[in-house]
């Protein structure tokens, strides 16, 4: 039997440096802008997305009450 042991070092793409690796992604990027892949949001479909991710959050209730409790306090540190 063979077990698998997860190397703690990161493998692949998250091997790379972060200047490499933004490289390689711009260059992923621009070649799906080119071969018409990429979307673009517009300023509405953005705001729709915005909103129904809101709504969809909203609904777990105690993850609301979890932001709820994170944020206590932190508004009287900005005044």
């Amino acid at each position: 039997m063979r077990i698998h042991v997860h190397a703690s070092r990161p493998r692949g793409f998250a091997a790379l440096d972060p200047q490499r690796r933004r490289e390689i992604s711009s260059r992923g990027g621009q070649a799906a802008q080119a071969g018409g892949r990429a979307h673009r949001f517009t300023a509405e479909e953005a705001r729709a997305a915005g909103r129904k991710g809101g709504q969809a959050v909203s609904q777990d209730r105690a993850h609301m009450a979890a932001i709820a409790r994170r944020g206590r306090g932190h508004a009287a540190r900005d005044e």
